[in-house]
């Protein structure tokens, strides 16, 4: 499994750490990711996902999973929530 966020597509960056003589040397920055179960309203249900967590404060500011969901692009989202993705608007249809 790649390290990335399956919310926000958040990934590893590179980048140099730089001594106080100034020589660089290459670095990666790593996503500060944990693996989470996130509850859906709609689904009614829990849902694991590894999300990093910048977004999840971002889930939680906009009101929940489904609704970070629905206002999310579909190629932020890792396949699996992709897949939770479309179940959440079927399930809202359905109750409508």
């Amino acid at each position: 499994m790649a390290r990335r966020c399956e919310l926000s597509g958040k990934g590893v960056m590179s980048g140099n750490n730089v001594s106080h003589a100034l020589n660089r040397t290459r670095r990666k920055f790593l996503p500060n990711l944990c693996s989470v179960t996130l509850m859906s309203e709609a689904l009614g249900e829990g849902v694991k996902l590894k999300v990093s967590a910048s977004a999840l404060r971002t889930v939680e500011h906009r009101g929940g999973l489904d609704a970070y969901l629905l206002k999310a692009k579909d190629t932020e989202l890792s396949p699996r929530a992709l897949t939770v993705k479309k179940e959440v608007r079927k399930a809202l249809a359905e109750a409508s």
